[in-house]
């Protein structure tokens, strides 16, 4: 995958399946009925102006205007999309995975947001959370203390009950840098 900064890697990561799907479905349309059924749920799950978006590309719009209008991780998922069907060595890998440890700072950021009583950051937060637990895991674990970091909780023996040594390091990533925003 080509060279893009870290946040928006992770998102083109993250959305590495979807970003995949939509390409090949513009090069080839015996993909687009197993794509449509998932675009359908993206759009029921609030993803309508990707899910237009797409629905423009998969019919053979290329114009860079169509991030005009979109949320900054919209436009990082349909520039990924533009430049996979422009150079297919720029897509990412079907098994690529984020980096957690990359997470952190915006996990804090959207904890602490909600913490303070931003209902937009706990939606979202909630959003995040349902993803995770989907993902299982160490994920799914850490989704299930997303509700005691907002209220407060920073023991990360109690937090990390359960968690490999790959979660934990992301659980006290996130405790650190919830340490450092409310410093500020």
């Amino acid at each position: 995958m080509t060279s893009i900064p870290d946040k928006n890697r992770q998102i083109v990561l993250a959305h590495a399946g979807l970003i995949r799907g939509v390409v090949i479905a513009c090069q080839n349309r015996d993909y687009r009925p197993g794509l449509d059924s998932a675009l359908e749920a993206a759009a029921a799950n609030g993803w309508t102006a990707l899910v237009n978006v797409i629905r423009r590309i998969l019919a053979g719009e290329r114009d860079m205007r169509l991030l005009t209008g979109l949320d900054e991780e919209d436009q990082v998922i349909t520039a990924a999309i533009l430049r996979g069907l422009q150079d297919p060595s720029s897509l990412p890998e079907p098994d690529a995975q984020p980096d957690p440890g990359l997470a952190a700072p915006g996990l804090a950021a959207m904890i602490q947001a909600a913490a303070s009583g931003d209902a937009a950051a706990l939606s979202v937060l909630a959003d995040m959370a349902e993803q995770m637990l989907r993902a299982g895991g160490d994920m799914a674990r850490l989704s299930a203390v997303m509700r005691r970091l907002v209220n407060g909780e920073r023991d990360p023996d109690v937090l990390g009950r359960g968690m490999s040594a790959r979660g934990t390091q992301l659980l006290l990533s996130i405790l650190e840098e919830l340490s450092r925003l409310q410093q500020h």
